[in-house]
């Protein structure tokens, strides 16, 4: 049977059915229950209570059998119990012994795998459309078809299960891989509750029944692959070589030029015989500096070094990079911000050297939107060797004129050796060592066997006094977690306009953190900037207790596509994407 004529044949099944159920529904109210994933609904009683036709059923032992001859299926065979259970194993896919609309639907998003990063195959354990046509040919009362039903149905669920797991929740558990750094909290989809969502038995916030992505960024990249994968189709893009030269400028003349035009406008017509397309012209190099600003690059017009690197990144790279970080959305929570806190976060991207807040400007914990950008800065995150960790957490405090306790192992790496030669270098630095208690008490450094102190052993606190020397600045941001980071000021701001900014210890340095904490702080009429500043000149550290705590992602973005639909690039500063390919690329 011809995909066409399959899809004839699917729908003539379903258009009685479905709207027997609609009447149904209309009838009996249908008893849904608009719900979010962590709400039960009422929707299958409804659905089930009054059938014109005895609904078939399957049972336990049928699907037991059924996923022991499936190994394919076994990794979600929970899912699997809890789904029939829940229905008291009524079929799904089935009403009035035809298939419902829902089943062309999900066999439609398995073909179209590949337009989320997904392969097909992978999804496809049973030929389906064969075991329909097998169903469809045999008599009404041949003992056999009911059979066949439960086989098609406990195969449908089960290829959603594989399918829905990938593209809800991430081929890749990043708990299970310990390569692959990430620590953000988890996106919780159960994926039973979504499957009855799917099958209009249950009503929820969430565009499961259509098979969409659930965040504007992965649709974005998705759109994105799209059109890389055309270009690939069409011989993608070509590799620029200076030849002997180290770079183009603005006047140059060379070969290397119209590719350069050709890489830069891919797909479109040029005339290779107009030697002015060999001239590097200034409509060009706005086109270079532009090219520079989405690839996180100095914008001055020079086609060399690292701008030459970017730009020879083979598409099919691009492509791998673009399908890892749709992969990374998965991981996101469905729900940006819990209900319970105020409809705003905090992003802060390491590949990207910036830091966003985005919020809802009603503030609806209710509402399902796209959350609009209020502030964006530049940031310096950890070196390679002391990297920002992946993590997600609830700004609680803010700290003004703080005191930075320096962590043991700056102590014994970096502080140690000062001490050595120059018993008063701490002085020198505005620091001090205290003890670690709640009224910590000075202590003397030369009471101390610097020669012995590793990080480990060193029982007190090395901590610098509030004032220009911090290194804190003015003010941090403190979420508490397991990895000690937070955000804050840093007397360094000329470090702000490098564009490779990796040079902290693992916290994030901010360059408006004046601003951040006036927006943090708005719910606090009596904590303007003008307290602000005058609690910060006292030199006394202060902390400040937030109202409501905001949520903070630290994440690993190396590829995403901005409002505009620009795409941009970011190396891959810690590794991360490596290894993630790894397991998700095999």
């Amino acid at each position: 049977m011809s995909p066409s004529n399959l899809k004839h044949v699917l729908l003539k099944r379903a258009i009685l059915p479905f709207a027997a159920v609609l009447c149904l529904g209309l009838a009996t109210g249908c008893n849904k229950t608009k719900t979010d994933d962590n709400s039960s609904a009422d929707g299958l009683k409804g659905m089930f209570g009054k059938n014109t036709q005895p609904q078939v059923k399957t049972d336990s032992l049928f699907v037991e059998k059924y996923l022991q001859k499936q190994p394919e299926f076994k990794e979600h065979e929970d899912l699997m119990f809890d789904f029939y259970r829940a229905r008291d194993y009524r079929l799904a896919w089935f009403r009035e012994n035809k298939p419902v609309p829902q089943m062309q639907k999900l066999m439609q998003a398995i073909d179209h795998a590949s337009k989320e990063g997904l392969d097909p195959k992978n999804y496809k354990i049973v030929d389906v459309n064969k075991l329909l046509e097998a169903y469809d040919a045999k008599a009404s009362d041949d003992p056999s078809r009911q059979q066949l039903q439960q086989q098609i149905d406990v195969a449908l669920t089960a290829s959603y299960f594989n399918f829905a797991s990938d593209f809800y929740r991430g081929r890749v558990n990043p708990d299970d891989v310990t390569t692959v750094s990430w620590d953000v909290k988890k996106n919780k989809i159960k994926l039973d509750k979504a499957l009855q969502t799917i099958l209009k038995e249950r009503e929820s916030t969430y565009p499961y029944y259509e098979f969409e992505a659930l965040h504007a960024g992965y649709r974005r990249l998705r759109d994105k692959l799209q059109q890389y994968r055309d270009l690939q189709a069409k011989g993608g893009w070509p590799k620029i070589d200076l030849a002997s030269r180290k770079s183009l400028v603005k006047g140059d003349t060379a070969a290397a030029v119209l590719a350069l035009r050709q890489r830069l406008n891919p797909g479109q017509p040029l005339n290779t015989n107009d030697k002015n397309l060999r001239t590097y012209d200034e409509k060009l190099v706005a086109q270079v500096k532009h090219f520079q600003m989405l690839n996180g690059l100095d914008q001055d017009g020079v086609v060399g070094g690292n701008t030459l690197k970017a730009l020879n990144v083979p598409l099919d790279d691009r492509i791998r990079q673009i399908v890892i970080n749709m992969e990374r959305w998965r991981w996101i929570p469905k729900r940006m911000v819990p209900k319970s806190l105020d409809q705003k976060y905090i992003w802060v991207n390491i590949p990207e050297y910036k830091l966003y807040v985005y919020e809802d400007p009603q503030n609806d914990p209710e509402a399902e939107r796209e959350y609009q950008k209020k502030m964006e800065m530049r940031v310096i995150v950890g070196k390679t060797l002391h990297s920002t960790p992946i993590f997600s957490d609830k700004m609680e405090y803010v700290v003004l004129a703080p005191y930075w306790n320096v962590p043991n192992s700056i102590v014994e790496k970096e502080i140690k050796p000062h001490m050595l030669s120059n018993i008063n270098w701490l002085d020198t630095q505005d620091m001090e060592i205290v003890t670690k208690e709640k009224e910590p008490q000075p202590v003397s450094p030369s009471s101390i066997n610097w020669a012995d102190v590793t990080e480990k052993n060193f029982e007190y606190m090395v901590r610098q006094r509030p004032g220009p020397k911090n290194s804190l600045g003015s003010l941090k941001f403190l979420f508490p977690n397991q990895y000690a980071v937070y955000l804050h000021d840093t007397p360094a701001g000329s470090l702000f306009s490098q564009t490779q900014r990796d040079f902290s210890h693992g916290c994030v340095r901010l360059e408006k953190p004046l601003e951040l904490a006036k927006y943090v702080l708005q719910d606090m009429p009596e904590w303007d900037e003008q307290r602000i500043r005058d609690t910060i000149d006292t030199g006394e550290e202060t902390w400040v207790t937030l109202p409501k705590k905001i949520q903070v992602y630290i994440v690993y973005f190396t590829a995403w596509v901005d409002e505009n639909g620009e795409e941009h690039f970011r190396n891959d500063i810690y590794g991360h994407d490596k290894e993630l390919a790894k397991e998700y690329f095999g």
